[in-house]
């Protein structure tokens, strides 16, 4: 006979802090109840309602940088007690944290299937941050965390390859998925992108300046300057274009401080940052420390087209010169060279190339749905979790119908 899912999910990050790890695990537990019983782990905030059924609140600590974030303590003897109480088929690690550790050990101390993902390339993390000296330290405890698990799902088959390469096992792909009702060329905004332009943007002549987007943390890790930096020289040749940064950090005033040609508009949730997506001509991401980078993914739902390095989702989805721009020389005057050739496109045909790489951007995102993606996850933690069952479905599919 089949029987439900009972899931018990950790992770030291999830809405209302916003961030790709926590609103894509949002997204792919959403709707998950009519399949299976979701216990939540998640660190405790001032700002929470009450504890849903089932969800355990943990202590946590303050990351320097990120007032919104809290990292999650260890929390052995909470998870033993409730998990003795209430035993779940199979532990699900999204973060790798101390309180990711320690779900882990009593997962395995009380022989429950264990597995994780794996979200942050933590090499780029301390370059940026010059703490190379941690990066050897990093590695061998990431290698020792996702080796103890039962399954690691990466998002590409590119990063699987690189973590194989490195000593990493049990790793399967699992791509992510794109709200496809709330991200779309529907959402485009007239009114929106006239603000844009009248804050100063150039508009010599009869021709529109192109309205670059950008959205990201604003933090070290995620390259801006070599956006920003490509900008100003773009404007400087006499480039005719507006570059809009969504987003916040905790570099966000100096970046404007910096580079006051450039309109900072700070974070953008929902239906506001589908606006903005879907009201840009181009999306340039030069972020070179992602593992899947789901702004990727909402801009071609959007319908833009793409400037980015080839890794993550660029890698995964993307072609060059067929949905944009995507770069195999890191280099920052390869940005550079890819915004300027961009531009140059833009001002002898406005929109014509551009929409055509859109519109091939939004065709290929139509096949990223997040129910796709809940349906391959459901299969796997199914096989985990009860491994001596028939190979045969255990859950009801979910449809376009039931995606939220």
């Amino acid at each position: 006979m089949d029987r439900r899912l009972r899931l018990a999910v950790v992770t030291e990050t999830y809405p209302p802090e916003v961030n790709g790890v926590s609103l894509s695990l949002a997204k792919l537990l959403d709707g998950l109840d009519r399949t299976c019983d979701v216990h939540l782990v998640r660190v405790d905030r001032h700002d929470l309602d009450a504890p849903m059924t089932h969800e355990i609140r943990v202590a946590g600590f303050p990351i320097p940088g990120y007032s919104a974030l809290r990292g999650g303590l260890p929390a052995w003897l909470a998870l033993r007690s409730a998990w003795l109480l209430l035993r779940p088929d199979l532990v699900h690690i999204a973060t790798e944290g101390p309180l990711g550790l320690s779900a882990l050990q009593v997962a395995r101390w009380m022989k429950i299937p264990v597995c994780s993902d794996f979200r942050t390339h933590f090499e780029q993390y301390v370059d940026h941050y010059k703490l190379a000296w941690l990066e050897p330290v990093a590695s061998r405890y990431l290698r020792y965390f996702h080796n103890r698990c039962d399954l690691n799902f990466v998002p590409t088959e590119m990063l699987a390859s690189q973590l194989k390469a490195q000593g990493f096992d049990r790793l399967t792909v699992v791509p992510r998925g794109v709200d496809l009702r709330l991200f779309g060329p529907g959402h485009r905004d007239e009114a929106l992108r006239a603000s844009w332009l009248g804050s100063g943007a150039q508009q010599e002549g009869r021709q529109k300046p192109a309205i670059l987007l950008c959205v990201s943390r604003m933090a070290a890790e995620k390259n801006l300057v070599v956006l920003l930096q490509a900008y100003r020289a773009a404007r400087q040749a006499g480039s005719l274009a507006r570059l809009v940064m969504v987003g916040d950090g905790p570099i966000r005033s100096s970046l404007a401080r910096d580079f006051p040609e450039a309109l900072f508009v700070g974070m953008k949730t929902g239906l506001d940052l589908s606006r903005h997506y879907a009201s840009a001509d181009l999306f340039c991401f030069p972020s070179q420390s992602e593992t899947f980078g789901n702004v990727v993914l909402e801009a071609m739902a959007s319908a833009l087209p793409v400037i980015a390095y080839r890794q993550g989702a660029s890698a995964a989805l993307l072609q060059d010169q067929v949905h944009g721009w995507i770069l195999d020389d890191f280099s920052a005057s390869a940005f550079h060279g890819a915004l300027q050739n961009a531009l140059r496109q833009w001002s002898h045909e406005p929109k014509g190339l551009w929409q055509q790489m859109g519109e091939r951007a939004l065709v290929k995102a139509s096949t990223q749905s997040w129910s796709s993606v809940q349906n391959l996850m459901l299969s796997h933690w199914y096989a985990l979790a009860f491994p001596t069952l028939k190979a045969k479905a255990h859950h009801e599919p979910f449809t376009h119908s039931q995606q939220l």
